[in-house]
């Protein structure tokens, strides 16, 4: 028997009714669904080609690959491990949080765990969910005051199947008596649809924890709330939201910021007065004003009146005001010293300290010192004041400037981080849900109130409540908020919109496809949240730095007393000192030791590489990038040299691709159009970009309609199923590349594989259909029965370059980054990709299977690397993968910075160390422009920082006394080192900050992006 090649142009293609609809008829096996068994095919072959229909035929295999998984991924190991979320109390400075994490370090059941003093908050990785309460009290025994907000299970898992069920918590205000709240829990039990009801009841409040299935718009949580009503109408009853990080954290703050503020308002009026007295008429009116010599005259001891009345004003200033510092110190030296202290004797003399210890150390020594000289006074009552030895008006100042600027910091921290806040608000709270029985009809509602598959109309100007599917309706979108893309997006029926984005048209309808909780945005905030938890490996040098920055300062606060004590008992300097006392000199020497203690800034240091981090993790949310893998990923991103592409999906479009040519070795036209509807029928199955091009081909026939069993996926290669048609023998039926072909012992005539090659060489994806009869109960040998299988049909399947791709690999390569693909495509396809956008064929990986992908990440790597060269080996084979698909997921864990399309699936997202929400690979070329801009940012903070520090201890110390004019010498007075210090930390805070501006040279802005090129702004 011969077969003939027919081609495509022998049979024009028959367009069916735009309204028509193709009925789907299964096997009863095949309509038997197993939840989470699709799951467990999906761990086991990180494929993009995914079965969703599957059938008991198959149990023996899913089982033999759960086993697989269970065996060799690391995420279903038997560790109980949960996530905490803490609001942390107290914190100001960087030691603060090294406080806390010495404290959680030695703990064995965490695994990981990061604090951060810009948003007041820890997030603990721990095994046992039980072990929560003692994360609490090992941060309290560190000194701070803390409160667990959510702890979630860990999951390592890629995927994640999808409940229907929905557990809300229901508070229910005004119950006089236990009547009511048993009537209330009868009443839901007997509803269908609730799984479980669990009460609590506090004072005349209950709490209603409500699983249940919800099916609109019979059964929802609005008739849950309606039922509640029923049984009295005077309850009160709302949905209980748990307060989110970040408004603990806020709250958190509020109170912090109120401490500081009463006390610097204190501080203010307090000090206006000890500037008249201390300042204007001790210092700058001439020594005949009556005033002056009124508070010059001694009042008691030989002390002049206005020592006394600075005395008077900078007492309540010590023991109120500073009192915030004074409390943290004392805290600290009970914690340390305790007998519950864990830390070794040893290392208590040189790892201690914080800020708010050399802040009350400074202001207690000028207070004390102060005291001292009264004291002396008392007992040697001198001859005339020397109003130079009292440092009352020293204590009012320093402690109004230092509680300014913590205050003007605590301000600023909050403003680095309020990205999520503001994306949190882009939440509309009322929604326009359509009336069941009126379509016309609307009520609003509160978002919370909605459920999946509710309808709801969204007015022109308005955002939708939550993600949704237009049923009704076209319009445009402005998406900036999400994605960072500023041109509106057309929308029509079928397209999803998300919540936090602005209709700019006509009204539409939507379906509710994801509630509050599990929105795009809610994604998108939540990457950007724990991406602000992750810290860069360059923060590690402000972490050395900062655990002994305290006794150093000490010990050079010591050092600079004793030298200059040392100077002025030799009687070499100061000549006004020659006659003078041993209490005056020892508080003259204090004065430079006051000022080293004041004027350093470890703050500075800390903040230096966080707040950068945040205000860059906002600026790259707002361009439509999230940065998961937080400050690590941005440094890694800094630093690469090479970029990984997938192909399908990321290079092209992926989603959408067509079939361009095809052929079908049969005698008729009836024949070749039943082998078209054996291959939709097989790929109708996978989720594969090419079996959903072929689909859609094969749609655009009038096809028999068959029954299918038996269909699994071949990982990487195609799909292999039975079809059963009525009146007819079965089939079995092979779809996919010329690699599963192989395997099956499929032969290719010559016209055949001449076609092939040719569609190949013009950059076109192949696959191939090929068939037997199936014999139930086959016994013959495997040689036998492989060698009935025939080819059927082949097809070539082209997928658009995405436009943007040549531009953005020229820019890459501009910027001296080697640019590689990796394929699953044929060598010849994908070359003639990597022709198109400029990748050259020794950078082109071919022919590789999902599973070999992180293996040839691991061989590029070692390929790259120069072994006679540390800082290559280092820096310069940090690799990037840029990928879409689930076949991506081992490539994305193999490489240093993962990058996911965010068209692209759940488990590549998931997987991905940054997300490029836009699906353009124009966000490529933003985020290394940025994650270079953030890191240069944190070194110029750090640069300022560690200048500061070493500039002014010195000039504090008395470096520049020497130096006189007109009598005088140069010394920074306690006051003005206070100032300094402040504005030290503030100032590389704003210095964070300003990369939000618009300025060039200050603010980070993005490159102007066209298809063709990237044009540097």
């Amino acid at each position: 028997m011969s077969f003939e090649l027919i081609s495509e142009k022998d049979y024009p293609i028959p367009r069916k009714d735009k309204g028509k609809a193709v009925v789907r008829e299964y096997s009863n096996e095949s309509q038997t669904e197993t939840p989470g068994r699709n799951i467990d095919i999906e761990k086991t072959y990180p494929d993009g080609r995914r079965n969703d229909l599957t059938d008991e035929t198959r149990n023996e295999e899913n089982v033999t690959s759960q086993t697989h998984i269970l065996e060799k991924s690391p995420s279903n190991q038997s560790e109980d491990l949960w996530k905490a979320s803490l609001a942390v109390r107290g914190m100001v400075c960087a030691t603060c949080a090294a406080a806390i994490k010495n404290k959680l370090k030695n703990k064995p059941w965490i695994k990981k765990y990061d604090v951060s003093p810009i948003t007041n908050s820890a997030t603990v990785e721990f095994l046992n969910e039980i072990n929560q309460q003692k994360i609490v009290d090992a941060i309290e025994d560190a000194g701070f005051e803390a409160k667990i907000l959510s702890v979630d299970r860990v999951t390592t898992s890629p995927t994640k199947a999808k409940s229907r069920q929905r557990i809300v918590r229901i508070d229910v205000e005004g119950i006089v008596n236990g009547n009511q709240q048993s009537q209330i829990l009868n009443t839901l039990q007997s509803l269908d649809g609730i799984l479980d009801v669990k009460d609590s009841v506090q004072y005349e409040n209950l709490s209603l924890t409500v699983t249940y299935i919800p099916d609109p718009p019979s059964f929802t949580v609005r008739k849950i709330i309606d039922t509640i009503a029923a049984v009295d109408p005077s309850l009160k009853t709302s949905i209980y939201h748990p307060p989110t990080l970040e408004e603990s954290c806020r709250k958190f703050q509020a109170r912090e910021q109120f401490r500081f503020l009463i006390r610097a308002l204190i501080t203010l009026v307090i000090a206006i007065p000890t500037m008249i007295i201390g300042i204007i008429y001790m210092s700058l009116v001439s020594n005949n004003n009556r005033v002056h010599i009124f508070f010059m005259k001694p009042l008691k001891a030989g002390i002049s009146r206005a020592q006394w009345a600075l005395f008077i004003l900078a007492t309540p200033v010590y023991f109120f005001c500073a009192d915030v510092f004074h409390e943290d110190t004392v805290n600290e030296i009970i914690k340390m010293w305790g007998s519950k202290s864990d830390i070794r004797i040893l290392q208590r003399f040189y790892r201690f300290g914080s800020m708010s210890m050399l802040i009350s150390i400074g202001t207690s020594i000028a207070y004390i010192s102060s005291i001292a000289q009264l004291v002396y006074a008392g007992i040697h009552p001198p001859a005339m004041t020397d109003n130079n030895l009292f440092y009352f008006d020293s204590v009012v100042f320093l402690t109004l400037f230092l509680l300014a600027g913590h205050l003007i910091e605590l301000y600023s921290k909050a403003k680095t981080g309020d990205a999520v806040s503001m994306l949190a608000n882009l939440r509309p709270v009322e929604a326009h849900l359509l009336d069941s029985e009126s379509a016309d009809n609307h009520i609003n509602i509160k978002v919370d109130l909605l459920e999946c598959g509710d309808l709801v109309e969204v007015f022109c100007g308005e955002s939708p409540p939550c993600d949704g599917i237009i049923v009704s309706g076209d319009t445009s979108f402005d998406e900036s908020s999400l994605t960072g893309e500023s041109k509106a997006i057309r929308k029509k029926v079928g397209d999803e919109v998300f919540s936090g984005t602005v209709n700019n048209n006509s009204a539409i309808t939507i379906k509710i496809t994801s509630i509050t909780g599990d929105s795009m945005l809610d994604k998108i905030i939540g990457a950007v949240r724990d991406g602000n938890t992750k810290r860069a490996p360059i923060q590690r040098i402000a972490d050395r730095l900062t655990k002994f920055f305290i006794p150093l300062i000490c010990l050079i606060a010591i050092v600079t007393w004793g030298i200059w004590l040392e100077i002025v008992m030799s009687d070499k300097l100061p000549t006004e000192l020659l006659n003078s006392s041993l209490g005056s000199r020892v508080s003259w020497s204090l004065q430079f030791a006051i000022a080293v203690v004041v004027i350093a800034c470890p703050c500075g240091l800390a903040l230096a590489a966080p707040t950068a981090l945040f205000v860059g993790n906002g600026i790259a949310a707002k361009n439509g990038i999230l940065a998961k893998g937080g400050g690590e990923a941005f440094e890694k991103a800094a630093k690469l040299k090479h970029v990984v592409f997938d192909k399908t999906g990321t290079l092209t479009i992926g989603g959408e691709p067509q079939v361009t040519n095809h052929r079908y070795v049969a005698h008729t036209r009836d024949e070749g159009e039943l082998y078209l509807a054996m291959t939709k029928e097989i790929e109708l199955h996978s989720n594969h970009t090419i079996a959903k091009a072929i689909v859609s081909f094969c749609s655009c026939y009038e096809l028999e309609q068959m029954k299918i069993s038996d269909n699994i996926e071949i990982p990487g290669k195609g799909m292999k199923g039975i079809v059963h048609r009525n009146f007819a023998a079965s089939q079995e039926v092979i779809v996919g590349n010329e690699a599963l072909l192989s395997e099956y012992g499929v032969k290719i005539s010559q016209s055949a594989r001449f076609l092939i090659d040719t569609w190949k060489s013009e950059g076109k994806s192949i696959a191939l259909t090929a068939t037997k009869p199936w014999i139930a109960d086959d016994i013959s040998m495997p040689s036998q029965r492989e060698s009935l299988w025939k080819l059927a049909a082949f097809f070539a399947i082209t997928d658009q370059i995405r436009p943007e791709a040549p531009g953005v690999i020229e820019v890459l390569k501009e910027k001296g980054i080697g640019v590689w693909m990796l394929s699953g495509d044929n060598k010849i396809t994908a070359d003639r990709v990597g022709s198109q956008i400029g990748i050259p064929a020794e950078n082109i990986i071919a022919d590789v299977l999902p599973e070999q992908k992180a293996e040839r990440i691991e061989i590029l790597r070692r390929t790259l690397i120069n072994p006679d060269n540390f800082l290559w080996r280092q820096n310069c084979n940090l690799i990037a993968m840029v990928g879409d698909g689930i076949n991506d997921y081992p490539a994305l864990n193999a490489a240093d910075v993962s990058i996911a399309i965010g068209s692209g699936s759940d488990i590549a997202i998931t997987s991905a160390d940054m997300v490029l929400v836009n699906s353009d690979l124009r966000s490529l070329i933003t985020l290394l422009d940025l994650s270079k801009f953030i890191i240069f940012r944190i070194k110029l903070n750090f640069g300022w920082a560690l200048v500061y520090n070493l500039v002014a201890l010195p000039v504090a110390a008395g470096a520049l006394y020497p130096i006189a004019r007109n009598g005088t010498h140069l010394r920074l007075d306690p006051v003005w080192a206070s100032l300094a210090m402040a504005t030290s930390s503030i100032s590389v805070i704003c210095s964070s900050l300003l990369m939000r501006s618009r300025v060039p040279g200050l603010g980070y802005r993005p490159p102007k992006i066209s298809n063709k090129s990237i044009i540097e702004v």
